[in-house]
């Protein structure tokens, strides 16, 4: 015994239109972007004593891609690049947003009381 079923057609509820209206009214937002080439760890003396001329040693390699932070979270990474005299990034690989979130709520979470 077979029955039929009929469904209703389903109509376009807008939601992808409404989240894009929200991100637009977000486009205007100024955020600081910076290229990080590296970090380090120095003693208070040691920053101290740096002067013209002192060379900081980095915890990267030459040749490795760099990374984009927008507001302090990274978003890309790249290759630094120099055009008309003037340094650049040429973008390589993007954090994905799933990752972008992942890190954003592990940075959120409050480790339990000791």
């Amino acid at each position: 015994m077979s029955q039929e079923i009929e469904y209703a057609a389903l109509e376009a509820t807008g939601v992808a239109e409404e989240h894009a209206a929200d991100l637009h009214r977000l486009e205007d937002v100024p955020v600081e972007l910076a290229v990080e080439i590296g970090r380090t760890r120095m003693t208070i003396g040691e920053t101290l004593g740096l002067g013209p001329g002192s060379i900081v040693s980095l915890n990267r390699l030459a040749g490795e891609p760099v990374d984009l932070l927008v507001n302090g979270k990274r978003i890309a990474r790249g290759e630094v690049v120099v055009i008309d005299e003037e340094f650049g990034l040429r973008i390589t690989e993007v954090v994905s947003p799933a990752r972008r979130l992942r890190e954003a709520e592990a940075a959120l979470e409050v480790p339990p009381a000791a």
